[in-house]
Formats: C-alpha cells, sequence, structure tokens
C-alpha cells in the first residue's frame, strides 16, 4: 500500500487516479497512524515552498515523515513540490527544507534562457536517465514528461542525481540517495511514461 500525504499542498486525486491505472492500491491521508503502516510514501506537491515546508508543520506530518524515512527506510517518491522539500532549503523562501537531500532548490538562470524559453518551465521535455535505477529503468523510447516549475534542484553530491533535463541549461529533475526519491517533473500528468515510472516505483525497493 502507498501513501499519498495529503498536507494539503498537493494534485492528490491525479496522482491516485495514475496509480489506479496501473492497478495499485493507495491512500490518500494526513493521518500519522496510517502513514505509519504503509509500505511506501509518495509526497506531492504544488505551490510555494515555504508554505509547504509550514504546512508539514502545522499538520504534525514533519516527525513521523523523518521517522519513516530516515529510521524505517522506507522508500517515498517526492514530485514537483514535494521533491524540492527534500532539499535543505529553496531561493523562493526562507523556511529550512527537510534536508534528505544536500543541496538547494534554486532559481532558474535566466541569463542563461533563450528569448523563447520563459520561466516557469512548463510543458512536454524529454529527460536524460544519469544513473540506471529502479525507478527509471525500462521507460518507453525518448522518455519524456510534463513539467511545472520556476525553480530547479541543485545538488550538492552529483552521484545523487539521476535524471536531467534541458531549459536554457542542464537542470537537475530527478534525484535518489537509498530509499529518498524526487521527481521535479509530473508523473501522473505524463500518460505511458508517467505509468511506467509509477509502476517501477511501486513494484522496487
Amino acid at each position: 500500500m502507498i501513501g499519498i500525504i495529503d498536507y494539503g499542498a498537493g494534485n492528490l486525486a491525479s496522482i491516485q487516479n495514475m496509480l489506479r491505472r496501473v492497478e495499485v492500491d493507495s491512500i490518500i491521508t494526513s493521518d500519522v497512524d496510517a502513514l505509519a503502516s504503509v509500505d511506501k510514501l509518495i509526497l506531492p506537491g504544488v505551490g510555494a515552498f515555504d508554505r509547504g515546508i509550514d504546512n508539514l508543520h502545522k499538520s504534525g506530518l514533519w516527525d513521523i515523515l523523518n521517522t519513516r524515512v530516515l529510521q524505517d527506510k522506507v522508500p517515498i517518491l517526492g514530485i514537483c513540490l514535494g521533491v524540492q522539500l527534500f532539499t535543505e532549503g529553496s531561493d523562493e523562501g526562507t523556511a529550512e527544507g527537510l534536508g534528505w537531500i544536500k543541496g538547494r532548490t534554486v532559481a532558474f538562470d535566466r541569463a542563461k534562457l533563450l528569448t523563447t524559453q520563459k520561466v516557469p518551465n512548463m510543458g512536454w521535455r524529454n529527460i536524460e536517465v544519469q544513473k540506471d535505477t529502479p525507478v527509471t529503468r525500462d521507460l518507453p523510447q525518448d522518455p519524456r514528461f510534463y513539467f511545472v516549475h520556476s525553480f530547479h534542484l541543485q545538488c550538492e553530491h552529483p552521484e545523487d542525481v539521476i535524471v536531467t533535463s534541458h531549459h536554457g541549461y542542464q537542470i537537475q529533475v530527478g534525484v535518489q540517495r537509498e530509499n529518498i526519491i524526487g521527481l521535479q517533473f509530473h508523473p501522473e500528468k505524463s500518460h505511458k511514461f508517467g505509468m511506467k515510472l509509477l509502476t517501477n516505483f511501486a513494484n522496487s525497493y
């Protein structure tokens, strides 16, 4: 069973619907007891970094997530804002992130963008898999995913980066450190590519 974490900042129903399409059981919940018993976790998210962190604290989910992820080593998948919250902080605000992935969430360097390239980076983009991992294995040919973001990951440890993409310059869009996996793009909006990726997450780890 996958627990989709409800902390008031996510596109929860779309994720659950995509999991149903690939016949994976999931629950949407903010209940601490429920999250303590699931096999895997998904932390989705849209919106501002500081608000996301504040919601995790106010909802009482901060401690249970750290326990499940860092102590119990439960696999967790962060999506969009979710993976940004894994970092130590963001140019978007002043709050401290979860710090599970060493590095920051940074603003796009607009000086490196073409005049036709906008922020937010929105739409379908190709990805490049940098490291063979269970979650990225056997994706359909020419993998591309749907993006909507104004900030991107900047990891301290290059070995944590598993997927990159390009928007003016190469950006880090997928990370993994042990049981902690994060994706800047939206697999739940990415048709066959997202279905395969979510199936991989559900059936691996």
